[in-house]
C-alpha cells in the first residue's frame, strides 16, 4: 500500500468518475467519495473488494475529516497524505435537472470550496472537471480554443450548472494563486460510454436502450442538431495526462469529430441490429448543442488526442448496456 500514492476522487461513483477510479487503481490507492445524487453504487461494486480502493458515502457540501476515518487506516493518511484530488462532483441529470438545482449550486460552491480546502490541507494536486458549457452560445461552425470567453446568460434556466462551472474555474484559480496549489482545469466536452444512467434524457444511453428494445429512438431537437462525441476512456487518459503535467490553465478535452445526432442514432440502430425508427421531439433544457473543441493545446503539449472511433465506442456501449441494463438506474428517486 505504501508504494502507491493516495488519490481522492470526488464524484467517483459517477459515469466518468467510476472509469477514472478504475484506471487510477492500476498504480494508486483510490478514495472514492460520492453521495449518489446522479450516480450509482452499481458503477463501483466491482471495485469494493480491492484492497487499494475505499468508498466513502458523503456529500462534499459538508466538510469531512478524512484523517480520522477508520476505513482509511490502511492508506495511512497521517503518514502519506493525499497526492491528488480529482473533483467531478456535480449533478448531471437531464431528467432531474430542475429538481436538483439546489444540489447543483451546492456542488459548485460549498463542495468545491471544501474539496479545495482538502487539497490545501494535504498540499495535493487538484483537478476541477469543468465543461464545454462555459463557452456559452459559441459560434456554431467554429472550433473553440481555451482563450474564447463565451457569451453567457447568468439568468438562463440552466445557469446554476453553466455559470457554476465558470464560477468554479475562477475559484480554483484563486486558490492556486493564494495557496500556491498545483491546480488543473479540464473543460470536458460531450462524452459517452458504458455506465451512463439510462432513462435520463442523455443522448447515447437512451438511444441505446430504445434501439435494444426496438422502440422509437427520440432526438430532442431538429435534424441539424450536431455534437462532438468522445469516448470515456479517452477523457480519463486525457485528464490523467493533464494532472501529471505542469499546465495550470484550462484545457479542452473532447473529440474534434462532429456528427449529426440523427446519424449517430442510425449507427446505434444498425450496430444493435434493431428495427427502431428515429423521430424528433422538442429540445430539452439540459440537452443543447454545445461548442466544438479545439484541442490543439493538449495535443501539442501532451500528445493527447482521442483514439477510440465512434463505431468502436458505440459497440462497447451497446454491449455493456445489453449486459447490464437493469443496473444502469439512479440510486435515488427524486
Amino acid at each position: 500500500m505504501e508504494n502507491r500514492k493516495n488519490v481522492l476522487v470526488i464524484g467517483g461513483a459517477g459515469f466518468i468518475g467510476s472509469h477514472l477510479c478504475e484506471r487510477l487503481l492500476r498504480d494508486s490507492n483510490v478514495i472514492c467519495l460520492d453521495n449518489f445524487v446522479s450516480s450509482s453504487e452499481k458503477n463501483i461494486n466491482h471495485l469494493l473488494k480491492l484492497p487499494n480502493f475505499e468508498f466513502i458515502n458523503h456529500d462534499m457540501s459538508v466538510p469531512i475529516d478524512l484523517m480520522n476515518l477508520v476505513e482509511l487506516n490502511s492508506f495511512q493518511l497521517k503518514v502519506f497524505g493525499i497526492s491528488e484530488v480529482y473533483n467531478l462532483a456535480c449533478p448531471s441529470s437531464v431528467k432531474n435537472f430542475e429538481k436538483l438545482r439546489r444540489e447543483t449550486v451546492y456542488a459548485n460552491t460549498y463542495a468545491l470550496i471544501n474539496s479545495l480546502e482538502l487539497a490545501v490541507k494535504f498540499k495535493a494536486k487538484y483537478m476541477f472537471f469543468s465543461s464545454a458549457v462555459v463557452y456559452g452560445a459559441a459560434p456554431r461552425d467554429e472550433y473553440i480554443d481555451e482563450a474564447y470567453r463565451g457569451i453567457s446568460d447568468m439568468l438562463d434556466p440552466r445557469a446554476c450548472y453553466d455559470e457554476g462551472k465558470r464560477y468554479g474555474e475562477s475559484i480554483v484559480d484563486t486558490y492556486r494563486k493564494v495557496f500556491s496549489l498545483d491546480t488543473k482545469i479540464v473543460r470536458v466536452f460531450r462524452t459517452y460510454g458504458p455506465r451512463m444512467l439510462i432513462n435520463d434524457g442523455q443522448i447515447i444511453p437512451d438511444f441505446t436502450v430504445n434501439a435494444l428494445e426496438n422502440k422509437d429512438v427520440i432526438v430532442y431537437g431538429t435534424e441539424d442538431f450536431r455534437t462532438s462525441l468522445c469516448f470515456v476512456s479517452d477523457i480519463v487518459e486525457g485528464s490523467m495526462k493533464v494532472m501529471a503535467s505542469d499546465i495550470n490553465d484550462p484545457v479542452n478535452l473532447g473529440s474534434t469529430d462532429v456528427y449529426k445526432v440523427s446519424d449517430v442514432a442510425q449507427v446505434i440502430i444498425q450496430l444493435a441490429g434493431s428495427s427502431s425508427k428515429v423521430i424528433f421531439e422538442k429540445e430539452q433544457l439540459f440537452l443543447r448543442e454545445l461548442a466544438l473543441p479545439n484541442i490543439s493545446k493538449v495535443k501539442n503539449a501532451l500528445g493527447w488526442f482521442p483514439i477510440v472511433t465512434l463505431e468502436e465506442g458505440l459497440q462497447k456501449t451497446i454491449d455493456y448496456t445489453r449486459a447490464h441494463k437493469d443496473l444502469l438506474t439512479f440510486s435515488k428517486e427524486f
